[in-house]
């Protein structure tokens, strides 16, 4: 790619050949040095990338409906743009080198790992996947080529400067030995089941391509009676097109822990809550998982609740339900309790104190991440680090779904995560989707 190639050498009387980056002869921001980019859904969540992705050369754009495809073309003043409705063609695009996917939750995965098998950089929404299968192979699709993709899943929030303070609570000792995480979010929405038929899609709405790999349901309108932005509450969480809650503010606040604990898969899953619907997944949730011990800490357990469920509180005078997506981090010496923007801390007993604890200096700090959607853009030119990259946020994800598994089989179940299997047949039926005929995963 031209942005990242090096002039090999020129001619010059009585001179060796000299090597410079092209960003220093041209700029940062020169032609030469912007990043062919594609955006797959221009409405909605696509709509938040606008800003970010206008400094870069937006070649393509891809949305199954055409409607929104020319409002994205307008409102990104790109009306020699390359338009697509099926993102299957647009990965192909020649001269291509990056792609920000904002497709339905069901087709993420899909994206992703059909654009990094063509060499293509990728930021993409969250969830990164709607099933452990799914999360697994978008992972090690990643591992294979991170020498030269930049990747970065879409848990903005992640930009916080909160979430560099809480990791250096814990990782500092603020708490003493980190023993147990929680995170919790309380949105509730209850759907009785998918929508029932009603009429046609309008005539450049195109249906069967929304739908994508998920089997089939006929069209209703109510499935896009949402805003910009957040019409993905109208459908997520049906199980075809979604996993609810989990893959949604669970992707966001459970990064709160996240950030913290250095976790990568657990060795065992149990959940339970609302009764099963085969449609829609559950409201009220609780997982629970065991994370073995890494190199600065111990075992620890990690739980998710959602939709009225709970964590007990440290105290009595603490509520817990004030806090509606947060994380809590409980150690031998105290309590961390955390929303995405503040924090407090509680020590433990009587006769606590906090004299075992130095905090960091300024200097010494981590410093800001900084915009988010533009470090991936950076990532992509040169450095390829990012914070969300697809192992951190595969390995979150898929620790998340493995506790819908194992609500769904009703027990604890053991999770070997080098294999990616676990020591219930009937939870390992459940680790991958079925897909409709004509659609591959790995494409």
């Amino acid at each position: 790619m031209k942005r990242r190639q090096f002039l090999k050498s020129f001619a010059a009387a009585g001179a060796g050949a000299l090597i410079l980056p092209r960003t220093k002869l041209f700029g940062a921001d020169a032609p030469s040095n912007k990043l062919n980019v594609a955006l797959i859904g221009t409405w909605g969540r696509g709509e938040a990338h606008f800003g970010a992705l206008s400094s870069e050369n937006i070649v393509a754009l891809c949305d199954i409906n055409e409607e929104h495809l020319d409002f994205g073309a307008k409102r990104l003043n790109v009306p020699n743009a390359t338009k697509y409705v099926d993102w299957r063609k647009l990965v192909d695009h020649k001269g291509l080198d990056a792609v920000v996917c904002c497709t339905a939750d069901h087709m993420h995965a899909f994206v992703a790992n059909w654009a990094m098998n063509r060499g293509l950089h990728v930021y993409c929404e969250k969830p990164l996947a709607n099933s452990v299968e799914e999360a697994r192979t978008v992972r090690a699709t990643y591992l294979k080529n991170k020498h030269k993709l930049a990747t970065q899943c879409g848990t903005q929030r992640h930009a916080i400067e909160s979430f560099n303070r809480i990791r250096e609570l814990v990782l500092d000792g603020a708490i003493g030995e980190l023993e147990r995480v929680s995170a919790w979010g309380d949105r509730q929405l209850r759907r009785p089941g998918y929508l029932p038929g009603e009429g046609n899609p309008p005539e450049n709405f195109h249906w069967d391509l929304w739908l994508g790999a998920s089997p089939y349901h006929p069209w209703n309108k109510g499935y896009f009676s949402g805003g910009s932005g957040m019409n993905c509450l109208q459908w997520n969480m049906y199980w075809d097109f979604g996993s609810g809650q989990v893959g949604d503010m669970g992707s966001h606040t459970m990064d709160l822990a996240w950030n913290a604990i250095d976790a990568t898969l657990p060795t065992s899953a149990e959940g339970k809550g609302d009764p099963f619907n085969p449609e829609v997944s559950p409201v009220r949730l609780e997982t629970h998982f065991e994370h073995p011990a890494n190199a600065w800490r111990g075992p620890i357990k990690v739980s998710w609740y959602q939709g009225g469920a709970m964590p007990e509180s440290p105290n009595r005078w603490v509520d817990l339900r004030r806090i509606d997506h947060g994380a809590m981090f409980e150690g031998r010496k105290g309590t961390l309790i955390s929303s995405f923007d503040d924090r407090i801390l509680l020590p433990q007993g009587r006769s606590a104190d906090f004299t075992y604890y130095k905090p960091r200096t300024k200097e010494t700090v981590l410093p800001p991440l900084g915009d988010f959607q533009k470090q991936w853009i950076k990532a992509c030119k040169g450095s390829l680090k990012t914070a969300c990259d697809f192992e951190y946020s595969g390995n979150l994800i898929e620790q998340m779904l493995l506790g819908l598994v194992a609500y769904r089989v009703g027990k604890k179940v053991s999770y070997d995560g080098v294999k990616g299997v676990t020591d219930s047949p009937e939870a390992n039926a459940l680790l991958r989707r079925t897909y409709r005929e004509g659609w591959t995963l790995n494409g």
